[in-house]
């Protein structure tokens, strides 16, 4: 058993079976539905979120931040394990209180060794970090080492995101109700990116088959390291994918993932979209 701990949140989308297989422990974040909390990927599985997503008159979902007192059950259990030191990867510090909470608690534990990774993104940007850290342990390499290296990294990944629709930004107080509704008649469709804690549009495209060549072109800028391949219940992921394996073809198939977009950022991207979160080479 490697003697460093990698841990981190649900925001991270990785699929429960691989983070078991993997070693990764994962702290439930919190999502409600009107009056019903669940714990994210324990209590409700992401298919499971999507279900009760796009339900007929189904409340917006919220999400809320783990306490500090489950990270400290969870960095506890760790070392009750039999682990020296535990490297924490958790959803931007400017998308979501959770690395406060993680922080908290690792303070709570002052003679044990536990570092704080900000992934600054969300999702699978993050679960990339998370194997990343997993082969680091593995080989042997320190807690400190790790966490340098994944804090280093972070600032290489990128998120692309072509949205189907602007309804669910509007539900989610991102947008305002004019701007969906104009949006939804010139058939707008936008491209949120998230790089370094910023979220922004890095195009605005009429038509779906125009969002997704933009999209396309905008993965394939760099030069990829590793991929993953994201969609929150979008009919053609798989044939997305297949596009960016044909337009990149050094890229290994099998460490092309696809991942569905679970309940932190889902509810203000709607169902029906594809993007993906890209470690780039740095240059």
């Amino acid at each position: 058993m490697s003697r460093v701990a990698i841990l981190t949140d649900s925001a991270s989308d990785l699929d429960p079976a691989e983070a078991a297989a993997s070693g990764i422990r994962v702290v439930p974040l919190l999502v409600s539905f009107g009056s019903e909390t669940f714990k994210a990927g324990v209590e409700l599985s992401i298919p499971e979120f999507w279900k009760r997503m796009v339900a007929p008159d189904a409340p917006f979902p919220t999400t809320a931040a783990s306490s500090p007192g489950e990270f400290k059950q969870a960095y506890e259990a760790a070392f009750a394990d039999g682990v020296d030191a535990i490297v924490s990867i958790h959803v931007g510090n400017t998308l979501s209180g959770t690395i406060k909470s993680a922080q908290i608690a690792r303070d709570m534990l002052p003679d044990r060794e536990i570092h704080i990774v900000d992934s600054q993104s969300v999702s699978m940007a993050q679960g990339l970090l998370c194997r990343i850290g997993v082969e680091m342990a593995a080989d042997g390499r320190s807690a400190a080492e790790i966490a340098e290296t994944l804090e280093r990294r972070a600032m290489d990944i990128t998120i692309y995101v072509a949205l189907e629709t602007l309804e669910y930004m509007r539900k989610g107080g991102r947008i305002s109700g004019a701007q969906a509704a104009i949006g939804t008649l010139l058939s707008v469709k936008p491209i949120i990116t998230l790089r370094r804690g910023e979220v922004g549009t890095a195009d605005r495209v009429r038509t779906r088959s125009k969002a997704r060549e933009r999209l396309l072109e905008l993965i394939t800028e760099g030069e990829i390291e590793r991929l993953s391949i994201l969609h929150t219940v979008a009919p053609d992921v798989e044939e997305f994918r297949a596009e960016v394996l044909r337009r990149v073809p050094g890229l290994d198939p099998g460490a092309v993932t696809v991942e569905l977009v679970g309940a932190s950022v889902g509810p203000h991207l709607g169902p029906g979209c594809v993007g993906a979160a890209i470690l780039y080479r740095p240059g």
